[in-house]
C-alpha cells in the first residue's frame, strides 16, 4: 500500500459517519436508466440502505444525474435515484429521491435482515 493510500484509509477511519440510515454490504442486482436513455446500465450494489447505494462501475455517470432504477430483493423494487459521488472507473454513490411506500418498506425489511445476518 503506497503512503497516499495508507492516509487516505487512516482519514476516512477518522471520519464521523454522517449517514442518517445504516448501510449494509450487499450485493444485489440493479438496473439503472438515465433520463432519456431505453438502454439499461447493469450491475450490482456495493452497499445499500434506504437511503440510497453504491454501484460499482468502471464508466460511472457524472454527479446529479437522474436515474430511474430497478433494486431484484425479494421482489423488484423500483426507484429515482440521483448520483451524488462519482469515482472514475470505481463506481457510483446514489442517493433514491422517490420510491413507492411498499417498496421502501421491502427495502428497509431487507437492509435490517441484512444487518442482522452480518
Amino acid at each position: 500500500m503506497e503512503d497516499s493510500d495508507r492516509d487516505r484509509s487512516f482519514r476516512e477511519e477518522q471520519r464521523p459517519e454522517r449517514r442518517a440510515h445504516p448501510r449494509v454490504r450487499v450485493k444485489v442486482p440493479v438496473e439503472l436508466f438515465a433520463t432519456g436513455s431505453d438502454v439499461p446500465e447493469r450491475g450490482a450494489t456495493s452497499d445499500l440502505s434506504e437511503a440510497g447505494c453504491y454501484i460499482e462501475t468502471m464508466f460511472p455517470f457524472p454527479v446529479g444525474t437522474s436515474l430511474e432504477m430497478s433494486l431484484q430483493l425479494d421482489g423488484t423494487l423500483l426507484a429515482v435515484g440521483t448520483v451524488v459521488t462519482c469515482d472514475p472507473q470505481v463506481g457510483n454513490g446514489i442517493e433514491f429521491a422517490r420510491m413507492l411506500p411498499e417498496d421502501l418498506e421491502e427495502l428497509r425489511a431487507f437492509v435490517m435482515a441484512a444487518q442482522e445476518a452480518e
